[in-house]
């Protein structure tokens, strides 16, 4: 599956999607987040990791040549379009690592956001800079950015527009892990392997409930947590794993990790 703009390899169980515009910085127009949202739909893999084009760049923010020229109601329409993506992201089965290979700013540093991780090569700078041109976040990002690093951060980062590297990034939660810029994809790949070995439609409703939790009161999260555990115990992967982990000579009576 391939398209000019967004190119995807498949190995085994895990997908790499790489947004293709190196002479863009791989900025994000209305073909990049239509190709994506194909993508991401049809994609029927456990795992994916998400990267840009290049080594300059993770996605240096939306195509301003694009916008520039937006009328209110072309703005509106190319901000539902990003937050269509951002949702289809969250509701895929499977979770998407953002492998951050350099500038994630503005639109890139959303896209980022709708990913389940978000690991970062030593490179990577983040920032969403748009009120400089007279905007704001319009993919997610005032929204998710604090729901990660908390209202104030984010409002220093928003208000401010000034970039933060990825060390920042990593202390104040806005990236998982830092890794050397060679070993980003390795490592991106290497973590996406190990999602793929787990009980596949396990890791779909902790990712749902996960998602789904952030949202509502803590209640009804903690009531969407028991019922998808009961739903675990209606699959295959349960019983195998359960089984495999009790006939090993060395299990323990508890389970205590990897």
């Amino acid at each position: 599956m391939e398209a000019e703009i967004v190119k995807v390899a498949i190995d085994g169980d895990v997908a790499t999607v790489t947004v293709h515009r190196p002479e863009k910085l791989n900025a994000l127009n209305g073909e990049v987040l239509e190709a994506l949202l194909k993508v991401f739909c049809a994609l029927n893999v456990r795992c994916c990791v998400l990267t840009g084009a290049g080594d300059k760049a993770f996605v240096a923010g939306a195509d301003i040549a694009q916008m520039a020229k937006y009328t209110a109601e072309e703005a509106v329409r190319f901000a539902r379009l990003g937050h269509h993506l951002g949702a289809v992201m969250a509701e895929v089965p499977y979770p998407i690592l953002a492998a951050v290979n350099g500038f994630c700013l503005g639109g890139g540093c959303e896209l980022a956001l709708c990913c389940d991780l978000i690991l970062a090569s030593d490179r990577a700078k983040f920032a969403q800079p748009e009120v400089g041109l007279g905007v704001i976040p319009g993919f997610g990002g005032t929204q998710r950015l604090a729901r990660r690093v908390g209202v104030g951060k984010a409002r220093e980062l928003i208000y401010v527009g000034h970039t933060v590297d990825a060390q920042e990034a990593l202390a104040m939660g806005l990236a998982d892990r830092v890794y050397p810029h060679e070993q980003l994809l390795p490592e991106a790949l290497a973590m996406a392997g190990r999602i793929a070995r787990n009980a596949p439609l396990a890791v779909a409703h902790a990712k749902r409930v996960l998602h789904t939790g952030e949202n509502v009161p803590l209640a009804v999260a903690r009531e969407l947590e028991v019922q998808a555990f009961g739903l675990c115990f209606a699959t295959e992967d349960q019983k195998r794993g359960m089984q495999t982990f009790l006939e090993s000579p060395k299990a323990p009576r508890t389970f205590v990790g990897r």
